[in-house]
């Protein structure tokens, strides 16, 4: 959809693609590997016209990641919000996944003045939005909730499935807006990603989230997600 949305043709069929990945790991002996697809308009001159590219180029990037410590996992992490907003859908749409990350940057930064590893962005209404890299959600009551996409933020994959195991669980789920506040007063907070997977939130702002602990719902999330990794997929073998 983001190659779709920015009017750029992918060369390769899916099935290509697929196989793709599977001999990266395989010629690096990856058996757990972060992916990064790239994709390019290729070879072209100075200026900006893309019609002067020539044709697609990709390249696949298969390596080990850690964004954050182990303890971090089992005790969670303190966030901030910061005064940098994410791209207005009208700009640069954050539901775009590309390498323009200059947006992300800049709250990454903001987020390392203030001491802590992510930030916690908004939009420019003032709702929240998503985190430098990462997806975010809240527990209220017992209800799973995280912002709509149309807030002008990133509809991750990661988040999608986190979504899809609450709802096997049981666990309503709300697509909403909603301001700091809710971040502030919620039962639990946690964020999901590609790299992070989930990773709860215990303080956001200098306030504690719930009893300043990781909560049962997320608690439930992450173990339904590692089994999901483990058993969904193809196998490179």
């Amino acid at each position: 959809d983001s190659a779709k949305a920015i009017n750029l043709e992918i060369p390769m069929s899916k099935e290509e693609m697929i196989e793709v990945v599977c001999e990266t790991c395989r010629r690096n002996n990856l058996q757990d590997a972060y992916i990064r697809l790239v994709i390019s308009r290729g070879k072209g001159d100075l200026g900006l016209d893309p019609k002067n590219c020539s044709e697609p180029t990709i390249v696949n990037i298969a390596s080990s990641i850690s964004l954050y410590p182990d303890e971090m996992y089992e005790k969670g992490m303190a966030v901030v919000t910061v005064p940098t907003r994410r791209n207005i859908p009208e700009g640069v749409n954050p539901r775009i996944k590309s390498l323009n990350y200059l947006n992300n940057i800049m709250a990454k930064i903001e987020a390392a003045i203030a001491g802590v590893s992510e930030a916690v962005m908004l939009n420019q209404e003032g709702f929240v939005a998503e985190c430098t890299g990462d997806n975010i959600f809240i527990v209220k009551n017992g209800v799973l909730i995280t912002p709509a996409p149309h807030l002008g933020l990133l509809d991750g994959v990661t988040r999608n499935a986190v979504i899809e195991l609450a709802q096997k669980a049981g666990i309503s789920v709300l697509e909403t807006t909603f301001p700091r506040y809710d971040l502030f007063t919620a039962d639990e907070c946690f964020l999901s990603g590609t790299a992070a997977e989930l990773i709860p939130v215990t303080k956001v702002d200098n306030r504690v989230i719930g009893d300043g602990k990781p909560g049962p719902v997320f608690k439930q999330l992450l173990q339904d997600f590692r089994e999901l990794v483990k058993e969904d997929g193809i196998s490179i073998n």
